[in-house]
């Protein structure tokens, strides 16, 4: 997802995710599979998510995020120091039929 938010609807996110605590850690293992799936999850389930990082390389950080967000097809509203701030739509239900 190639930044396709708006000024005004990044900030609407930032609000929205204020409150919220990390959802995910990435830990040692860096950005694996099942790392990639469980952020799938919760973006489905919550649509904006917190993911905590714990890279002291301000550059590995940026480059996790990048890569989170282009595996899960979602979009990084922000990043703050270690934390990183994930939103992807949600898909519509089915219609009934």
């Amino acid at each position: 997802m190639a930044n396709p938010l708006t000024t005004r609807e990044r900030s609407h996110l930032k609000a929205r995710a204020h409150a919220l605590e990390p959802r995910v850690h990435v830990g040692g293992a860096g950005v694996t599979d099942a790392f990639v799936a469980e952020v799938d999850r919760a973006l489905t389930a919550h649509e904006l998510i917190k993911v905590k990082v714990a890279s002291d390389d301000r550059a590995a950080r940026v480059a996790m995020g990048d890569e989170i967000a282009a595996r899960t097809d979602a979009a990084v509203v922000h990043r703050v120091g270690k934390v990183l701030i994930l939103w992807r739509a949600r898909e519509e239900p089915p219609a009934s039929e």
